[in-house]
């Protein structure tokens, strides 16, 4: 008990150090603030879009760059801008969802199977391995496919897909630390596996999980990207980056802007996450701190 309450009275220093590193790191603070205006304009979008969304205008039918449309128009004059807004929404939230979904069943698992072994550690793995064995976009495709076209499903469909790797992470973790001596003194003293679990097994696993959510939102965000552009995500009229790709690849000639810009979007925030995702890697870096 005497190392866990050391090991407690330690985390405030251990936050700060992690803190200044990051704040030192630039790369970092740009991919933080990249994900920041995504998500800014995100929440923004009713108040900043000066156009409907999803109402056509045939008057304005792929519309040039200009000072009333400041991206263009598609193919049935909406406005591109407008549409870029709205689409952070269906794009983020498909990012951040999914990979809370992946979280909430990765880590439960993780936790037992880490901690347990046994029977159960094998059942867990042996599935986990099993599911890892198929590729991460294609597994999402095939989930989207079966559950049906629209950004909910898309979304459980990337979550179910990415849950394996939190899984296996999670128990790679909980076998380290659950060898430490805290977590020894608190067996031998009689405390409960459930607390064990929760009060020193899972802050411990909890940086390393943080990291790879944060890498795995980039990864979600194009799966979302490339499920709607198959048609399996989010569905016309609404708005989505992917969903605005595939209908930009036919007018690539007629309309570039059409494509240009949910493509910018879309390579700056999986920019911003993986920048984020290294800078709390190297911050979060035990061998640092």
């Amino acid at each position: 008990m005497t190392l866990a309450l050391t090991n407690d009275v330690a985390l405030p220093r251990k936050r700060s150090r992690v803190l200044r590193k990051f704040a030192k790191n630039k790369g970092a603070l740009f991919g933080a603030g990249i994900v920041a205006f995504f998500l800014l304009v995100a929440i923004l979008a009713p108040l900043i879009a000066t156009f409907d969304p999803v109402k056509p205008s045939f008057t304005t039918i792929r519309k040039a760059p200009s000072a009333i449309f400041w991206f263009g128009t598609d193919e049935l004059g909406r406005d591109v801008f407008t549409r870029m807004l709205w689409g952070a929404r269906a794009s983020l939230s498909a990012g951040v969802i999914s990979v809370t979904i992946a979280v909430l069943i990765g880590v439960p698992f993780g936790l037992l199977s880490g901690y347990f072994s046994g029977w159960i550690d094998a059942v867990i793995s042996r599935s986990t391995e099993a599911m890892l064995a198929i590729p991460f976009l294609i597994f999402a495709i095939a989930l989207a496919a079966f559950l049906g076209p629209s950004l909910s499903n898309a979304m459980i469909a990337i979550g179910l897909s990415a849950a394996p790797i939190f899984i296996r992470l999670t128990r790679g973790q909980v076998l380290s630390v659950k060898s430490e001596d805290y977590v020894e003194g608190a067996r031998a003293i009689g405390l409960p596996d459930i607390w064990i679990i929760l009060r020193y097994i899972l802050p411990n696993v909890v940086p390393p999980i943080l990291i790879q959510a944060t890498l795995t939102i980039a990864s979600a965000i194009i799966a979302e990207a490339s499920l709607s552009f198959l048609g399996l995500g989010q569905q016309p009229p609404n708005p989505s980056w992917g969903s605005m790709l595939n209908t930009a690849k036919n007018f690539m000639e007629q309309a570039p802007w059409m494509s240009f810009f949910p493509g910018s979007a879309i390579f700056l925030i999986v920019l911003g996450f993986n920048l984020l995702g290294d800078g709390l890697r190297d911050a979060l870096d035990p061998r640092e701190n």
